[in-house]
């Protein structure tokens, strides 16, 4: 297989109409993604009540490759009724990701004991009474509840006021390990854990920073808003050691001339060394400290607006050029360039995601970011600021719904207010030291909403051995994954849910712009599967029978989960507005944006109302002192990968037909006398 020259285009339009066929057929997938639910896939977002394929600018199409595979996963038939028969648990394990995936959509409830062979079916009394009975038994300091992007804002939270009314804080969400360092690094510097930009303020913007990321592949619908920012004349830079052919040119397919000719994404493609982002960034900020171009640095926004500039001045003039070439890989010709550039912006943007976060020096490559930004003053107005470029479509919102294992003390405080309660005051523990706690056989239960926690865990013989040690797992999903295979307990069950567009009420989402949009769900697609509020909410009655502290039979009416949301969760009040909107979508005015997400102005979420610099020692090259047979190893996803979803086992953009390669350069296989 040949590598492409352009992302998106007519085979993107062809694989399109392929994965309609099928999941049914063109009109049953467009009847699907017009439905008013929001995208399923990346935090870019679109859909909800202004119909699917919607973004919050009101434009259509917004739909894009990532779409439609989710989608076509959601609209397959139900798994064959002698699966688990057929198949036992070391066959499953044989299973790759994507030949799980599409075994078909999970419909009954199924378990597998510590003497069984293979997954059996029970029914869904059964099931919860199991789950009941084991947190009963279990001290809620060896249980931990683990929450994906995938769930409605109602289930996270009231999922994770059960987990805090049964006694732990052990409360968690799949982005610890995507963009927590992003979270940790801007709450440090504009005290928000969210980016600091709405979609429309890249409209304004004449410059954009894509750093250590991928949105050709992950974010597709975000490259035709890229394109529009080079049409008006401004500019992209992209960092990424790897050249990926999405992100020098691309085809937009709702945009005819980006059709007719592949649009230009990046005017400039800088390649720094694995691990060597943090240096250039300080090289960026070190040419705009020592440029004599007037108006260099913001000197307004820093003295007025900030504070800790001073410090973080004196680290990066204490940082010699060679030592920041020499780590970052970029001469300092060449990052003085991209200084210049920087400093003729008037607006500009800075996007990342984990090829910046995937780092034990993670929060340092955000803070450095937003070094860099603050000193020309790009944040805190329209058209210029921080955008984490989030991954699952409502990871963000999850993380709002109190979804962390230490709640804010005003949240606790308006929680335990707005239910009349009193929540466990003890250090939660983060995914990773759950994980090192069932290791160490100090967990007993474990839940799963969603998501792929094995798959998503870096060390996979770890996470199989804490699973292993761990009495009790349950997973929510709508299909199979490693997890179910690779990620048992000694007792494991699997529920099987309703996809977003299927819910019997109204549910809601949150995307990475802080902008959270209502799903009207709809007809199930299959007998079986239950909704996951639902599910809560049995779980926590069956669970604190008739002495709970909480009415959980009074939430089966969503509107009143959102009431409650309304009250505990900041900037989330609009949301008291109810659900009886108008039926005419232009009409439509339940959608916000979480106030006090966006910062427009320079008035900051932290203590002092200034944003804070900080001072940060470059991190080392890592293999610097190896020699010359030493290579860095960097792991990306494939073409046909949405986070630990495979749809597809080949990756166009790379030219490869399976994931389990290693690519090199042609140089180095060369020089150390290798081979295909």
């Amino acid at each position: 297989m040949q590598p492409v020259k352009h992302g998106g285009g007519w085979r993107a339009i062809l694989y399109t109409l392929r994965k309609a066929h099928q999941a049914g057929g063109f009109f049953r997938m467009w009847k699907a993604l017009r439905t008013r639910n929001t995208c399923k896939t990346c935090a870019l977002g679109m859909g909800g009540e202004l119909g699917g394929m919607v973004n919050e600018k009101r434009h259509f199409p917004e739909v894009c490759k990532k779409s439609v595979q989710a989608m076509a996963a959601d609209l397959q038939g139900a798994i064959h009724e002698h699966f688990f028969a057929d198949f036992n648990l070391a066959q499953l394990r044989g299973f790759s990701s994507r030949e799980l995936e599409a075994a078909g959509r999970l419909t009954r409830p199924v378990m597998a004991g510590p003497l069984d062979q293979n997954y059996r079916e029970i029914d869904w009394d059964d099931a919860i009474d199991r789950i009941v009975a084991q947190l009963k038994r279990t001290s809620p300091d060896e249980a931990m509840f683990y929450f994906s992007g995938r769930s409605s804002n109602e289930a996270a939270f009231m999922f994770q006021l059960f987990a805090r009314l049964y006694g732990t804080n052990h409360v968690n969400n799949c982005s610890f390990f995507c963009h927590q360092a992003s979270g940790v690094g801007l709450s440090t510097v504009t005290g928000s854990s969210a980016g600091t930009v709405a979609l429309d303020d890249i409209d304004h913007a004449d410059l954009l920073f894509v750093i250590g990321a991928n949105p050709a592949s992950n974010h597709p619908r975000l490259l035709r808003t890229m394109v529009e920012l080079r049409r008006r004349g401004g500019r992209i830079i992209v960092i990424n050691p790897v050249r990926e052919p999405g992100l020098v040119k691309f085809k937009v397919p709702s945009d005819w001339r980006s059709m007719l000719k592949a649009s230009t994404i990046a005017d400039e493609y800088i390649q720094p060394h694995v691990g060597g982002d943090c240096a250039l960034l300080a090289g960026l900020l070190k040419a705009v400290v020592e440029s004599d171009e007037r108006g260099a640095l913001d000197t307004s926004f820093i003295e007025n607006h900030s504070e800790g500039w001073e410090a973080c001045r004196a680290s990066i003039e204490a940082m010699s050029w060679e030592d920041i070439t020499h780590r970052s890989g970029i001469d300092r010709a060449e990052i003085e360039r991209i200084a210049k550039q920087y400093l003729q912006s008037r607006n500009t943007i800075f996007a990342w995601a984990m090829g910046i976060t995937h780092h034990e020096f993670g929060v340092e490559n955000v803070r450095m970011i937003a070094n860099l930004a603050m000193a020309r003053g790009m944040l805190g107005r329209r058209g210029a600021g921080l955008l984490p470029l989030r991954g699952h479509s409502n990871v963000q919102g999850v993380g709002s719904m109190g979804v962390v294992p230490n709640l804010k003390p005003a949240i606790r405080q308006k929680m335990e207010s707005a239910f009349n309660v009193k929540l466990p005051v003890g250090e939660g523990d983060d995914t990773l030291q759950s994980l090192e706690r069932a290791q160490a056989g100090g967990l007993r239960f474990m839940s799963c909403m969603g998501g792929n926690l094995y798959g998503s865990s870096p060390d996979a013989n770890f996470a199989a051995e804490a699973f292993a040690k761990t009495d009790f797992v349950v997973y929510f999903n709508t299909t199979l994954n490693t997890s179910h295979t690779w990620g048992r307990g000694r007792e494991t069950l699997i529920l099987p849910v309703l996809a977003r567009d299927e819910e019997p009420q109204t549910t809601t989402q949150e995307s990475m712009f802080s902008y959270v949009r209502f799903s009207e769900g709809g007809e199930a697609r299959h007998e079986g599967p239950r909704s996951e509020v639902d599910l809560v909410l049995e779980i926590a009655r069956r669970y604190f029978g008739d002495d709970s502290p909480v009415d959980w039979a009074a939430f089966a009416d969503r509107t009143k989960i959102r009431e409650k949301i309304a009250a505990v969760i900041p900037g989330y009040a609009p949301m008291a507005k109810g659900v009886n909107g108008s039926a005419d979508a232009k009409d439509r005015t339940r959608e916000f944006y979480v106030e006090g997400r966006r910062f427009d102005r320079p008035s900051f979420a932290t203590e002092s109302g200034r944003a804070k610099f900080h001072a940060i020692d470059l991190p080392p090259l890592v293999g610097d002192d190896g020699g010359e047979r030493t290579l860095r190893l960097m792991t990306l996803r494939s073409e046909g990968q949405f986070n630990t979803v495979v749809y597809e086992e080949e990756d166009v953009y790379r030219g490869q037909d399976r994931r389990d390669v290693i690519l090199m350069h042609s140089d180095d296989i060369a020089r150390l006398g290798l081979q295909e």
